[in-house]
């Protein structure tokens, strides 16, 4: 059978092709998603049907998280109605897309707390985007897959449990690697107007889920942990 030459990804979106040419990508060129693809493929514990409500939803997932993690754009994003979206986590009062970039964006979105600075293991608070990215693809370098284990009611109000895991195969914060599987489940609310655009979403976590597998490792002298953190790959995560 004839293909068109234009690269695809199975399971995201206003990835590649025409619709994507203009698009200001955060490291220039759009992220590879070989490594987590496969990573996805090896260690799901659902495949579903092709056409089914959770297989919609799971790939409108991996298609926001890509967009949110990889165009700096606002006005690149495709998945969102960047004018009306919002984003809240375990209850907090919803931000806008500048709001959240104020925020860190990315990772440290995700990772807000109200602990005490001197309790944080990881403190969003002095993160930049980039430097979130590169601590997080340094301890998951084969990344860090998703999947929707349930959903629970269809659009315009899409509400669905996940999964999300790891193999912490490089240092994370001071902590060696331990090269074992590190998981995060949780809840999540997409709310999509008429057009599926999405418009409001809320995430319900439990961050030291994600923290505590990854601080399990020794702890590195700082010059090894500092070599170990300038990991140049940068683009292959979300």
């Amino acid at each position: 059978m004839a293909t068109s030459g234009v690269r695809e990804d199975k399971y995201r979106t206003f990835l590649y092709g025409e619709g994507e040419k203009n698009t200001k990508w955060r490291y220039g060129s759009p992220p590879n998603y070989d490594d987590v693809n496969k990573l996805f493929e090896e260690g799901r514990t659902q495949v579903w049907p092709s056409g089914s409500l959770e297989e919609k939803v799971q790939n409108l997932v991996k298609t926001w998280e890509m967009e949110m993690f990889n165009k700096t754009c606002f006005d690149d994003y495709k998945s969102v109605d960047p004018k009306n979206y919002t984003f809240s986590l375990n209850g907090r009062k919803p931000v806008t897309l500048e709001e959240k970039r104020k925020l860190g964006g990315g990772y440290n979105t995700f990772l807000q707390t109200t602990l005490p600075e001197k309790f944080r293991a990881y403190n969003p608070a002095e993160e930049t985007v980039d430097s979130a990215h590169v601590a997080f693809r340094t301890a998951f370098p084969r990344g860090f897959a998703l999947e929707v284990l349930q959903v629970y009611s269809g659009p315009p109000v899409i509400v669905y449990k996940f999964r999300h895991w790891g193999y912490m195969e490089g240092p994370f914060k001071g902590h060696a690697a331990t090269g074992e599987l590190v998981e995060l489940y949780g809840m999540s609310i997409f709310e999509v107007d008429e057009h599926m655009k999405v418009v409001k979403v809320e995430f319900f976590i439990d961050r030291g889920e994600l923290l505590g597998g990854l601080m399990k490792g020794a702890t590195l002298d700082g010059s090894t942990a500092e070599a170990a953190s300038t990991c140049p790959f940068l683009r292959g995560t979300g």
